[in-house]
């Protein structure tokens, strides 16, 4: 199944509580959702008919009319409210499976607000009516942006109900019982998606499954799918990898689910491979599932070397006098440098010197031995969340990851990237199994999945798993979409020891 990504904290252990809470607000919470939206969508489109009327007519209510139809441009911006409405609702911009997750809720309002600009430039061509290009200049743009951010307030609301329980979908999952628990795992991991699994169909008559600290009820054999629905009040069928299911049941159960409301989803034997990198291919009437390589060189990655360069560049110029402050007062602190040195693995095994602000004793190093047995952390990695060691203004700097800033040089030079995987040390590398080596195919970077997702709370296989979902389903989208919620992680600090 093409997971859907959680980027907004630590959503693994949030997971694990929301899939404890009672399921509540089920009955015609959809409908309301999308009322909601409907009526934000008017509003933002009312606002910026507003703003279009004082930007380029001084007041809201200006008697200004449109030149040979002495319509004035306020009723023209009241209008254009159902019209936009409409070409919103027959772009798909209010279809259930696309709200509360993925960008293409985002994408179809921009879609959305193209189409109706060419709908405007039409019709009052077609009429030969002059509307003022300075109102449309101001109108659509805002009405866009007043739309989108609408829309992002509308998810992270909706994603806060469901971390309580709320606003869920119960799903029954018929599979093989390591399919169903595959699913299962992956669901749980990402509560704002919506699916809460309430039951399940699985071979071998076992009564129920235990996933993680949720036992899952079995409600019978897979090809009793249709009867337990009823049973476990499901309003949602999802099929699970190798489904254990005859040849030509699928279809059956589709039959079956017609006219009932209950929707059924297909979860193929595909984890962690992101929604771009998939595409269906009907072949002879099979739609095969095409998995496309992931972007390790091309075009995308000299854009983002490009940026990474340039970006970091201007970080360290603006940050100058914050960097000579913050080495000051850590060399005041605290006998020892400024900058803490030491050897990590980057691309391709290349091993390079990475600088940081020294935010231990001087003799952290020597120490570290005795200290081993405080040891926090599941895997390869030293993790202690009262490191003896830490220095006073060192934990405050790794409060807020000040400590990282000097890494920006080796974006410059070539070593690091602002996003990727966290640069290892070597004796954790050579403790790496074949698939985790798979990290060391990118540049490590400033921040990341696992930055933005728990930090050092995150257990070992967890950084891991994002490590390398980064890794396959790398695009200049989701390196934005990490840098932008890094700057909330940082704020919040969470995992940061």
């Amino acid at each position: 199944m093409p997971m859907s990504l959680d980027l907004h904290g630590d959503r693994t252990a949030a997971g694990r509580e929301a899939s404890r809470q009672p399921l509540v607000g089920l009955a015609g919470w959809e409908r309301r959702y999308r009322l909601g939206l409907l009526a934000m969508d008017a509003v933002a489109v009312g606002l910026a008919g507003a703003v279009a009327q004082v930007v380029r007519f001084g007041s809201p209510s200006s008697p200004v009319a449109l030149a040979a139809t002495g319509v004035p441009y306020w009723l023209v911006a009241v209008l254009m409210i159902p019209v936009w409405l409409t070409v919103m609702a027959v772009g798909g911009g209010y279809e259930p499976r696309i709200l509360g997750v993925g960008s293409e809720e985002f994408r179809r309002v921009f879609n959305a607000a193209v189409r109706f600009l060419a709908l405007v430039v039409i019709v009052f061509y077609a009429l030969r009516v002059d509307l003022a290009r300075g109102f449309v200049a101001v109108f659509i743009p805002l009405a866009t942006v007043l739309t989108l951010v609408g829309r992002y307030g509308a998810r992270r609301w909706l994603h806060a109900r469901r971390y309580r329980g709320r606003a869920m979908h119960r799903v029954l999952v018929v599979g093989t019982i390591e399919s169903v628990t595959e699913l299962t795992r992956h669901l749980q991991r990402v509560p704002y998606a919506g699916f809460r699994v309430v039951a399940a169909c699985v071979p071998g008559g076992v009564a129920g499954l235990q996933v993680g600290e949720t036992e899952v009820p079995v409600c019978g054999e897979p090809d009793e799918a249709l009867d337990a629905l009823a049973a476990s009040e499901a309003d949602v069928l999802a099929v699970a990898g190798d489904s254990a299911l005859p040849p030509g049941a699928l279809k059956t159960l589709a039959w079956g689910l017609e006219g009932t409301g209950v929707d059924l989803i297909v979860a193929p034997a595909v984890t962690d491979v992101a929604g771009p990198r998939i595409s269906i291919r009907p072949v002879a009437g099979v739609p095969l599932l095409h998995v496309e390589e992931p972007q390790l060189s091309g075009g995308a990655r000299l854009f983002k070397e490009c940026f990474d360069r340039t970006v970091a560049a201007l970080g360290l110029i603006l940050l100058s006098p914050v960097l000579l402050l913050i080495g000051v007062v850590v060399r005041r602190t605290s006998p020892g440098p400024a900058l803490f040195c030491q050897e990590r693995v980057g691309r391709d095994g290349k091993i390079f010197t990475i600088h940081k602000f020294r935010t231990m004793v001087d003799s952290a190093e020597a120490e570290l031995d005795n200290l081993v047995h405080l040891n926090e952390h599941d895997g390869v990695l030293f993790k202690v969340r009262d490191d003896p060691r830490r220095t006073a203004v060192g934990r405050w700097l790794r409060r807020f990851s000040l400590d990282e800033l000097p890494q920006l040089w080796h974006v410059v030079t070539g070593h690091m990237s602002l996003v990727g995987p966290r640069p290892p040390l070597p004796s954790e590398v050579e403790r790496y199994g074949a698939d985790v080596l798979r990290r060391l195919l990118v540049k490590p970077g400033l921040t990341g999945l696992w930055q933005v997702s728990g930090r050092a709370d995150l257990p070992w296989d967890e950084t891991v798993r994002l490590d390398l979902y980064y890794v396959d389903n790398w695009s200049p989208a989701l390196d934005f979409l990490i840098l932008w919620k890094t700057v909330n992680a940082v704020l919040r600090g969470r995992g940061a020891y």
